[in-house]
């Protein structure tokens, strides 16, 4: 599992056995320390969110690999059209090379959230609103007809009204006007690159110089110059909820990975630290997870592995719905047991930390 391939791993390539010494920590102000946890590093655990495995389930490999066929043979007889905005570049990248991310353009988020939001709405509030109109019709000493008009084209018109137009007008422009709502965001937010052992944050600042030619800055550095922090903050209900960023020891970089945890413990945070660890860790394989297993073979170090171990290069592709299902709920076992907060920090061994 130490396999490494110099002519493939650039020399910054992150290596969990091999990690340099570096100068003292950079002090925190007082208000950057404030409800937040330094994680350590190393002695990391084969876990990964629910996400990373349910958007690249087996069904779906099997599906993309049906349509990849399809693809191939229209492409042979001159008769394949690409699918809309097959080619558009939407910034985004995760495979064997790097975890870039980005987020939709503003325009595509408002029509998501309308469609989102509008079928919750009317979902939760129309169970609600028949429990409500059966209960004050029984108390109510009124005629059913004359109740029900005046209920239906006063209040619940509004109340499930207006979800539902929101449900259905976002619906409608989302399948049958995709031109009104896919839009490619301006660029990409951050990447993490294993063969590269950088991390960059992607600055559309730059002293002024993307407003004046669009030339998008990038602030880089080695992944191992990094610390991760769980900080906890409330969210947009108030209710408080638990976050994961990096934080470079030396410089104003930082990259928040919110977007990627859904609201829960600090357990998620963990899995999510280790899970970054491990892909970026040249001296291991990538992790086991679907969206990986048609890469695995491209990777010098995890092809190196999987031929020692005899792995089956469909495993993942091959499982079925059940075996996949214990899969998901070993994973989730894992991550609640994870024991991040009683590890040392391995990374002190090569670092001075002032605070």
């Amino acid at each position: 599992m130490t396999t490494n391939n110099s002519s493939y791993y650039a020399a910054t390539a992150y290596r969990s056995d091999r990690i340099p010494n570096q100068p003292p920590s950079a002090e925190r102000s007082w208000i950057r320390r404030f409800a937040k946890f330094r994680l350590p590093w190393g002695l990391t655990q084969e876990v990964a969110l629910d996400d990373f495995l349910i958007r690249r389930k087996p069904s779906s490999l099997r599906f993309q690999e049906e349509m990849n066929k399809e693809r191939e043979e229209k492409q042979k007889l001159g008769t394949y059209i690409p699918a809309p905005y097959e080619h558009v570049d939407f910034h985004d990248r995760h495979d064997h090379e790097r975890f870039r991310f980005s987020l939709w353009s503003k325009r595509s988020q408002f029509w998501a959230y309308l469609l989102i939001f509008g079928k919750g709405f009317f979902l939760f509030l129309f169970p609600l609103s028949v429990i409500t109109f059966i209960a004050l019709g029984l108390s109510l000493d009124v005629s059913w007809i004359d109740f029900a008009d005046e209920l239906i084209s006063g209040l619940y018109s509004w109340l499930l009204g207006v979800p539902l137009f929101c449900w259905a007008l976002a619906s409608i422009v989302m399948r049958y006007f995709p031109k009104l709502w896919v839009k490619p965001s301006r660029g990409p937010i951050w990447e993490i690159n294993r063969r590269t052992g950088l991390v960059t944050l992607f600055d559309y600042d730059n002293n002024g110089e993307y407003k004046k030619n669009g030339t998008i800055g990038e602030l880089t550095a080695p992944f191992y110059e990094f610390d991760a922090y769980i900080a906890t903050i409330p969210d947009r209900q108030g209710l408080v909820t638990n976050v994961l960023y990096i934080a470079h020891r030396y410089r104003n970089i930082v990259i928040n990975f919110r977007p990627l945890l859904a609201p829960g413990e600090g357990q998620f945070c963990c899995a999510l630290w280790d899970f970054l660890q491990n892909y970026m860790d040249t001296s291991r394989p990538l992790p086991d997870l679907p969206r990986y297993e048609q890469y695995r073979h491209l990777d010098p170090t995890t092809a190196e592995y999987d031929r020692k171990i005899g792995r089956n290069p469909r495993f993942w592709i091959d499982m079925d719905d059940a075996a996949f299902k214990q899969a998901l709920y070993e994973m989730r076992g894992k991550i609640d047991q994870i024991d991040t907060f009683q590890r040392p920090n391995l990374m002190a061994r090569y670092v001075e930390y002032v605070d």
